[in-house]
């Protein structure tokens, strides 16, 4: 691998989008350096691992394609770092500015050869290939500008990943002598293994003003919450060795500690563990009787046994990561990429991207003073959750771990989200494996930050064959000024929907999709045809709304886009005699659902019922052909903790096509049938998320004696 002969349409990895002179210089002594390789025959290859210093190598086309920089003696030190730097403090928010895709731009600077005033460089290595690969992949995302004028965050071509290998003084003038350092202001530093003997300091100790730094040994002491980002130490045998993915289950060992050189102390403890609990614990360690080398670092033993290594790891189901000199180690994202839950004994120790993972769904962290107790703390997690735990693992090591790019694009992504937190990705977005793509489809909560990006609302009707009604409910949904498009779901199998002739004519797009089943389920559809985030679900025969009260709600709802926003409110109540939920339709103060025969809600909330509801709860609605809108009800409010918003005074709705033939008796299965449903839909979630409340939004003046000429919405019903 030659970094500097990849080049691609965004330039080359290590010098982006040169200058022309410059370019033609730098190929020119590529091509008479790569000549006198071919002729000698001898390659020279960048280093696969940053653990060992000694055993890097220096690239020597890429030293010699990069200027050199001669740092005098009296060139001046940054400060040694700021503490207390923060966000708000220490970088300038201003220059990142607003762009429509919410976005960081990221300049690299060009590479440069630093030594001092006697010509030995400030690095006894040089450029290794992490940091090479790393600035490569920055080089070639989204993230980047060959714009020194746009940017808002700086990187520089100053390799910083292993301090073993930097000459602190020096390393700190050259960071000086970047043409926009200014005090290190906007600028971000990679370092993964910090500090040196004997202290280890859990930061980089080159003096660096106020340059965020992403490490891979911060401590609470070290880390500067909100600022720093903590990253992982980058594995090389990422690269080198490929674990298939193993499905999560048993393991033929229960815990296995794999690290070499650990504390006396802990040794001795895991040997007593060791003793107690036998097979169920295997203790490697480093192989005395192997010559040293790569062969020796993929080697673990036990007794004389050897075992392969990383593939051991996939035999256990947990996997214990102590601290060794230093807090970050290399063996976490082994560990996780073999699929084995990690158990993190390492006090203080700031966990990789825990910003924005849950390291909760992944990992057990114990106090290293417990180390004696973790047999059983281990024992007392369930099995279900420990498949769950080693699933997530592995996702993470995919996601987050797996390569320098996969890091390196990680701790921007972070940064982006800090500078445009309301257009930041959500929790399930950072945490949850993308089983389900959810195209462009945001959480709602965040939502009154930012004005939709598509006006107006979807109506989605659900109709059978009425189709009188639905001609009418269609003709009056068009007078809303606010409609942006209209969706029927023909819900019908057997029958043709009418042909495009007869249909109303109306002023905004009207789309008719044809279902395959005739499920309730269908109207709550994330269909691809729903391009704005508010969706009206309207049944077909709810033709007493007034084009006054559609827009009213709809407005009501552009306040309040993680509700549903109702007219018809309905209530559960406890019954006491019967010790369970009851159904409530009467005209009272209190409501705690909308139905959804005519609601606003955002669209999300579609992906959420078609791909997140738990249990059953979907299979019981299509099979008992009701309770769909209870179900909505009860999804949203578990999502956000709130209640619904009912709107205007309009308590019944009266459908045009029903008959008053057994009523009483029709009426009564019915209440029984959506009590059911409550007590089912509340034994899945395990809770009642229904919140009760004496809340109905109106419109100002929509009561009072004034001219209705001054009223935005004169024509709103009482009844």
């Amino acid at each position: 691998m030659y970094a500097s002969g990849k080049y691609s349409s965004r330039g080359p990895a290590l010098i982006p989008r040169m200058k022309t002179k410059h370019r033609i210089y730098y190929i020119t002594l590529f091509s008479v350096v790569l000549l006198g390789l071919i002729a000698t025959g001898m390659f020279q290859f960048w280093p696969h691992s940053i653990e060992s210093a000694a055993d890097w190598t220096l690239d020597k086309r890429s030293v010699h394609d990069a200027p050199l920089v001669r740092l005098p003696v009296s060139s001046p030190i940054p400060e040694r770092g700021d503490l207390s730097c923060r966000m708000h403090t220490c970088f300038d928010v201003y220059r990142c500015g607003y762009n429509p895709k919410n976005r960081i731009k990221v300049y690299i600077y060009p590479l440069q050869k630093f030594v001092d005033e006697l010509g030995v460089p400030i690095s006894s290595t040089g450029l290794s290939r992490e940091y090479n690969d790393l600035l490569s992949a920055i080089s070639d995302s989204n993230f980047y500008t060959d714009d020194v004028t746009r940017a808002c965050l700086f990187i520089p071509s100053i390799d910083v990943l292993n301090q073993n290998s930097l000459r602190i003084r020096e390393t700190a003038q050259a960071l000086t002598m970047l043409p926009r350092w200014d005090k290190g202001m906007n600028h971000l530093l990679f370092n993964m293994l910090p500090g040196g003997p004997p202290d280890y300091n859990t930061a980089l100790d080159v003096p660096r003003d106020r340059a965020l730094l992403a490490g891979g040994g911060f401590s609470t002491w070290t880390y500067r919450q909100g600022y720093d980002v903590s990253i992982p130490v980058y594995s090389p045998l990422s690269a080198d060795v490929e674990l298939p993915e193993r499905q999560p289950g048993p393991r033929h060992y229960f815990i296995l500690s794999s690290q070499t050189a650990i504390h006396r102390e802990y040794r001795a403890e895991l040997e007593r563990l060791k003793e107690e609990n036998g097979e169920a614990l295997l203790l490697l360690d480093k192989c005395s009787n192997l010559s040293q080398g790569v062969a020796s670092a993929r080697k673990r033993c036990y007794k004389g046994q050897v075992y392969d290594y990383p593939q051991i790891l996939q035999e256990s189901s947990f996997c214990v990561v102590l601290r060794g000199a230093r807090l970050g180690q290399a063996a976490l994202s082994d560990v996780l990429q073999a699929g084995c839950v990690p158990v993190i004994l390492a006090d203080s120790y700031i966990l990789p991207f825990s910003e924005v993972l849950d390291w909760k769904r992944a990992s057990v962290v114990i106090p290293e003073e417990k180390l004696s107790e973790m047999y059983t703390i281990l024992k007392s997690i369930p099995h279900r959750q420990v498949e769950e735990m080693q699933r997530q693992a592995r996702w993470f090591w995919e996601a987050y771990f797996s390569s320098m790019k996969a890091i390196g694009l990680t701790t921007l992504q972070i940064i982006n989200d800090r500078i445009y937190p309301y257009a930041a990705r959500t929790y399930e977005q950072w945490n949850n494996p993308p089983v389900v793509k959810w195209s462009s489809v945001n959480s709602p909560l965040f939502l009154p930050l930012i004005p939709p990006r598509a006006p107006g609302f979807t109506a989605v009707v659900l109709t059978y064959d009425r189709v009188e009604s639905l001609f009418r409910v269609i003709t009056e949904i068009s007078k809303v000024p606010s409609l942006a498009k209209l969706l029927v779901v023909w819900n019908n199998q057997n029958k043709s929907p009418p042909e495009e002739s007869l249909w109303p004519k109306i002023g905004v797009p009207l789309k008719v999709v044809r279902t395959k089943e005739n499920k309730l389920s269908n109207r709550f559809f994330p269909y691809d045809e729903i391009e704005t985030e508010a969706v009206l679900a309207i049944d077909d025969d709810i033709i007493m709304l007034t084009s006054d009260e559609l827009q009213f709600g709809y407005e009501v709802w552009r306040e309040f886009p993680d509700r549903l926003v109702g007219y018809p409110g309905r209530l559960h109540l406890w019954d006491h005699e019967m010790g369970k939920w009851k159904y409530e339709s009467e005209w009272t103060n209190e409501v705690s659902m909308v139905l959804t025969g005519a609601a606003f809600y955002h669209k999300y909330f579609n992906y959420l019922y078609t791909y997140k509801m738990p249990g059953d709860i979907k299979n019981w609605v299509d099979a008992h052909m009701n309770c769909e809108d209870i179900a909505m009800n009860f999804l949203v409010a578990n999502i956000t903790g709130k209640a619904p918003i009912k709107v205007t005074p309009r308590k019944k709705f009266k459908c045009p096509e029903c008959t008053a033939i057994d009523g009483l008796s029709l009426d009564q299965t019915h209440m029984v049938e959506r009590s059911e449903c409550i007590n089912k839909f509340a034994s899945v979630f395990g809770t009642m998320p229904l919140k009760v409340v004496e809340h109905r939004a109106d419109p100002v003046l929509y009561k009072d004696d004034f001219p209705e000429k001054l009223k935005s919405f004169p024509n709103i019903g009482s009844l």
